[in-house]
């Protein structure tokens, strides 16, 4: 079966069926200026419109996830827009205001970025994001059946509900076991028709924030790496211990080095911003450390997704499953770096506290009943 699809009509069905966009919605898109970003940034901002949606195109300089965004580009979501697509090369930035002056949600969390502040405490505001996104990737991988990853989502998320525990393991040397206890389920599942919902384009994963400072094994990352600066294969598999829930050690070759280097640079900016007063010294003590903590287990559920060295892509491909180094999805580990890293042909198995389990995978092949889900 192909998946592959023109870029307009994998648009008109993001538009349509992903952000349900209606005739008179304000939709916004912030882009970069740089080719596949802006080709397909023009593609929604055609089918939004053929929809009757009121669009507005941003375009600012491409950011890192240690980057500030433009003030500009930031400013357009004080119009309260009903949906947003970020299509960036990289990262929509930091909001500078944002950091310096936080909102302060219901529950006395802070949130330091306007989109946030919209999606996830207001709930007005429905989103798509693409850090790294290609033509390649859109016409491939965003035009699929999502009523199918819809079912298969929600029959992986009800077997994680209640665990207490995930234990990973595969060929190349993974043994690492994940306290959830507490925890639920996520899922970028590409139903984005509601305020205070958003995800991935490509969408397809179902992901679980383990708890801070828990986790204890080894961890080889032989399918991918994000890093500050961009996304890589990994030649030279990265072998990743975990010690009360922090990376206390990594080992490879390049590639190993790089991530260390990213993690070190999330480590310093969480200082510099300590030093600047956007962060309280306690924080900048907190982010610090969360810069080496596991933020993230991720299963990828995507039949169209390769692994292609982009870990947008990357992190949805079937027979696979991600961990993120940095801060978690619960709120209750910040940092200033999220960094996926991939392993192929994972063996995931769901403990439960009565002491049963479930697998979910095995040796990258979904188990029954979810891979006969149609």
């Amino acid at each position: 079966m192909t998946y592959a699809h023109g870029i307009e009509s994998a648009a008109e069905v993001v538009a349509r069926d992903v952000l349900a966009l209606a005739k008179g919605e304000q939709f916004l898109i912030i882009t970069n200026p740089s080719g596949d970003v802006m080709e397909i940034s023009r593609a929604l901002f055609d089918a939004a419109r053929k929809l009757g949606a009121e669009t507005t195109l941003v375009v600012q300089d491409e950011k890192t996830q240690l980057d500030f965004a433009n003030r500009a580009a930031l400013a357009a979501f004080g119009s309260e827009p009903d949906a947003c697509a970020s299509v960036s090369a990289n990262k929509m930035g930091k909001d500078r205001a944002g950091i310096e002056k936080p909102w302060i949600a219901a529950n006395g969390r802070k949130i330091d970025h306007v989109f946030h502040w919209l999606m996830d405490e207001k709930k007005t505001l429905r989103s798509i994001w693409t850090p790294g996104i290609t033509v390649d990737m859109f016409r491939r991988t965003a035009a699929i059946d999502y009523g199918l990853l819809q079912r298969r989502c929600a029959a992986i998320c009800a077997a994680l509900e209640g665990a207490e525990s995930i234990q990973v393991t595969s060929p190349a040397g993974t043994n690492v076991l994940v306290p959830v206890l507490g925890r639920s389920p996520m899922s970028d599942n590409g139903d984005f028709t509601k305020g205070g919902s958003g995800g991935n384009i490509p969408a397809g994963e179902v992901f679980i924030s383990p708890l801070p400072g828990k986790s204890e094994g080894v961890i080889v990352f032989d399918g991918s790496v994000s890093l500050n600066e961009g996304d890589m294969i990994t030649e030279t598999p990265v072998r990743v211990t975990l010690k009360d829930g922090y990376v206390v050690d990594i080992a490879g070759g390049r590639e190993a080095d790089l991530l260390a280097r990213s993690i070190e640079a999330g480590e310093k900016k969480a200082r510099e911003f300590a030093a600047e007063g956007k962060l309280t010294a306690e924080e900048g003590v907190s982010y610090g450390r969360n810069a080496r903590g596991l933020g993230e287990l991720g299963i990828g559920l995507n039949p169209a997704a390769e692994i292609r060295g982009n870990m947008l892509e990357d992190e949805k491909a079937f027979h696979t499953c991600h961990f993120a180094i940095g801060s978690n999805y619960d709120n209750d580990a910040e940092a200033l770096i999220h960094l996926d890293c991939l392993v192929r042909n994972p063996t995931i198995v769901v403990n439960y506290p009565d002491g049963s389990n479930a697998v979910i995978e095995k040796e990258g092949l979904l188990a029954a009943p979810f891979g006969e889900i149609s």
